[in-house]
């Protein structure tokens, strides 16, 4: 017994799971080891929500970390886009009766990607070929129009899509009393970001639209740690300074492998990490094609 429970336990250890406010707790996904996302729990009168799905090791030991925190069942998984780290443990949690939510753009994501990338992921993680599928499945629940509100006499949680920004099928939740922003990894707080399958040019603009439109106070990133209204900030500058960047070198006549990083200031640097050319490159299609990075063929 205890052998099959020490995994779970030193997970625990190494992805602490924090108070955000009365009922909202985030636990903090190890990237490095285990490949985790951020999760986010919140408490209703009834029941629980959880935001994303995790890959099914995250799954599966939030299900037995959670109990801890409150002992009302858990009834959504609401996902944030379709990401492997967010989205793969999908059947863990139908299989112990949740409902999986997601917009509709996230189910075209996954008949564009998958099951290449699920495949791939099988060949590489047990959690993944333990599930025994032949690809990811989809959410049960879906929404098109925004907001999808999740509400009762304690809290009113809302699920927004704006459109094609980290993905087409983008998850913001936002809890309007506490001013809590949970949006997946299209708010990372560090070198996380992801461009590939993005419209950066959008996904700048749909930042904006939401640090103007909600002036959020606590936001749970779907990596790094939890913070303010300052990293939402950052976030932008640093998107807004990549692009600035490319455009100059562009018009200057630079290729896509002479790219250079930009000259960046000290509070984006953090910012910066080992994904930094594939995002120059993804910036650099954007600029000289006029099309979003994630339009190629995958």
């Amino acid at each position: 017994m205890l052998l099959a429970i020490l995994p779970l336990l030193l997970l625990a250890q190494s992805e602490p799971t924090n108070a955000i406010a009365p009922g909202v707790w985030m636990r903090e996904g190890d990237l490095k080891s285990y490949g985790h996302c951020n999760n986010a729990i919140i408490e209703m009168k009834d029941y629980l929500l959880v935001v994303d799905a995790n890959f099914p090791s995250g799954a599966k030991a939030m299900q037995t970390e959670i109990p801890a925190l409150s002992k009302k069942p858990i009834r959504y998984v609401i996902l944030t886009h379709h990401h492997g780290d967010h989205a793969y443990g999908n059947a863990l949690w139908t299989r112990a009766g949740v409902t999986t939510v997601g917009h509709k753009a996230l189910v075209q994501e996954m008949q564009r990607y998958e099951p290449k990338r699920w495949q791939e992921e099988s060949g590489k993680r047990d959690d993944v070929k333990a599930i025994a599928a032949s690809t990811l499945e989809p959410p049960k629940e879906l929404f098109d129009k925004s907001p999808r509100v999740f509400e009762d006499s304690t809290r009113r949680v809302e699920v927004w899509n704006f459109g094609w920004g980290h993905t087409k099928g983008d998850a913001y939740i936002w809890l309007p009393k506490e001013g809590i922003l949970i949006a997946g990894d299209a708010i990372v707080n560090g070198p996380y970001n992801y461009t590939g399958d993005s419209h950066l040019a959008n996904w700048i603009k749909i930042l904006s639209k939401v640090e103007k439109q909600w002036k959020p106070t606590k936001i749970i990133p779907g990596h790094g740690k939890s913070g303010g209204a300052e990293m939402l900030r950052s976030q932008i500058e640093f998107f807004e300074a990549m692009q600035k960047s490319v455009a100059t070198q562009v018009k200057a006549g630079a290729t896509k492998d002479s790219l250079k990083s930009p000259d960046l200031p000290a509070n984006l640097k953090p910012w910066a990490g080992d994904g930094i050319k594939a995002q120059l490159t993804n910036f650099f299609e954007e600029a000289t094609t006029s099309k979003p990075a994630g339009s190629r063929i995958p």
